[in-house]
């Protein structure tokens, strides 16, 4: 099935496991849905990242409903289960900084966290992911990613083994100028939005690489895209917004849609009858039955919600940030015409971002008032397995344009949990209204300015009313006609799964080693 040489690296920011918090959101978990299905292909998979630990951002609340960001310390299970595998040195700030190697391995499959030693300033530049203190320590913190991620090739691979040097995200695009090795790079986009394009002042570079480079900020995204042979989008929607972004390497472009580990996402039970072809929507009731009891165990550690008298649960659960409107749910909450629907809110705001840790009050709020309402604000990957299972139904609301692909959806599909999503990321590729889950909005094609342009304005609150009237007849189908509901349930299953499997993205990226 797969070649027993060739190498594939992939270098990121961030990486979900099923244990540790060494990830912020959708692209750590992505990147641990590959390390997972590489593993279970037997590809020479190595993904590289650092170890983080004081992980990513937890909250405590105040009497005011207030987020109080504090560090998440890893938890002693997860770096029991690192082992290090080598130590060296790499020059950073004219300085030596000694580097640990740590590795968690499945199969063929390694996951490699890089962590600082010494000096103390370095230490603190991987204390926790997406978190600095200036932009200094924020460069500096991904030029020690790049050469830490080169010379633990050097060591421990060995260049020559090496087919494909995968950067995800423009963090890992100092890579390249660091180890020059044309060919072999490719860049993957995961936004279309200005975080993750980030551009440092180009002095900071000749500080650190000698390179004077004429632009003054350095965009990463341009340096990654100029020196890789490949550029890969996410979606096909997201390739066709970013022609306008980067036309300048539209040329080396194309795009691999989005998927989901199976193994990691499927319940056993769904999956084991859907590739014995015995999936009925009788099946599938009894299922979700039992799927809706164990969302019960976890919603109770967090409210005295029932869940068992058969009322309609939704859920909007994700990172928490402005574009992907989670003024929608809580609107819809408000205006008090669902009082018998279950709403599970879920997520956190990055420590910096106002707006989302505005509605990480409104949703404390929310559950504060309403008995129908609980908010999960420490939602992260196991969390996610219990809830996209349980639920009836998934609300998906990127504002169009800014969500590159989206997984949570197809986490949920698979499980027979259709969503209710606007036109963006994978879900105009994936949904079909009606059939398999259901649309509502535009299929904007620009990047709006959501929060500034009036046209954003005039654009959400067409869709939010075009939101409520599909949430409305879902919920009447539901109510009326269960029969009818889970066959789009049934609908959801079918058509996603062979569709959004790891496997298929990871055959589209590497077709030499998968087969």
């Amino acid at each position: 099935m797969t070649s027993d040489v060739a190498v594939i690296i992939s270098i990121t920011p961030d990486l979900a496991l099923d244990m540790g918090y060494t990830y912020a959101g959708g692209l750590g978990v992505l990147e641990g849905d590959k390390f997972y299905g590489a593993a279970a292909l037997g590809l020479n998979y190595y993904v590289i990242t650092l170890l983080y630990r004081s992980g990513y951002v937890d909250y405590d609340f105040n009497e005011g409903d207030d987020p109080i960001p504090k560090p998440q310390p890893q938890p002693k299970s997860f770096l029991d289960s690192l082992r290090l595998v080598d130590t060296f040195t790499v020059k950073l700030r004219g300085e030596e900084v000694e580097v640990n190697a740590w590795e968690y391995r499945l199969g063929s499959a390694h996951a490699v966290f890089l962590e600082p030693r010494s000096p103390s300033w370095a230490l603190r530049l991987v204390d926790r992911v997406y978190i600095e203190s200036g932009i200094e320590e924020k460069f500096l913190k991904y030029i020690f990613l790049a050469k830490g991620a080169v010379e633990f090739i050097r060591r421990n691979v060995g260049l020559e083994n090496v087919k494909y040097i995968d950067l995800q995200e423009a963090y890992a695009a100092m890579v390249p100028i660091t180890l020059k090795i044309p060919g072999r790079y490719r860049l993957i986009i995961h936004t279309p939005g200005p975080w993750g394009h980030p551009s440092f002042p180009n002095k900071l570079f000749e500080e650190e690489t000698g390179y004077r480079f004429i632009e003054d900020p350095v965009v990463l995204t341009s340096i990654g895209a100029a020196m890789a042979w490949e550029v890969i989008m996410v979606s096909s929607k997201h390739y066709d917004i970013m022609k306008k972004v980067i036309p300048q390497f539209i040329s080396k472009a194309r795009f691999i849609t989005n998927g989901v580990d199976l193994n990691r996402w499927m319940d056993p039970e769904i999956r084991m009858l859907y590739e014995k072809g015995l999936l009925t929507r009788e099946g599938l009731g009894l299922i979700k039955a039992r799927l809706r009891n164990e969302l019960q165990g976890l919603i109770r550690s967090y409210k005295s919600i029932d869940l068992s008298n058969n009322a309609f649960i939704t859920a909007w659960v994700r990172r928490m940030t402005l574009y992907k409107r989670p003024h929608f749910v809580t609107r819809l909450i408000e205006e008090g015409e669902f009082n018998d629907v279950i709403f599970i809110l879920g997520g956190k705001s990055h420590p910096m971002d106002k707006d989302g840790l505005i509605y990480m009050k409104k949703f404390r709020e929310l559950h504060r008032k309403y008995k129908n309402v609980v908010y999960i604000h420490d939602y992260d990957v196991n969390k996610a397995k219990t809830i996209l299972k349980g639920i009836d139904v998934l609300l998906f609301t990127p504002f169009p344009g800014w969500e590159a692909s989206g997984t949570s959806f197809m986490k949920a599909a698979i499980n027979g949990v259709p969503s209710i999503s606007s036109r963006d990321g994978a879900a105009v590729e994936l949904i079909t209204d009606g059939v398999n889950g259901w649309l509502f909005g535009s299929d904007v094609r620009d990047l709006v300015d959501f929060a500034n342009d009036p046209r954003g304005k005039e654009i959400d609150e067409k869709e939010y009313d075009e939101f409520k009237a599909r949430f409305s007849q879902v919920y009447d189908m539901y109510n009326t006609d269960k029969e009818r509901f889970y066959l789009v349930s049934l609908s959801a299953i079918l058509s996603f799964v062979p569709r959004v499997d790891i496997k298929r993205v990871l055959r589209e990226y590497y077709p030499d080693l998968v087969h």
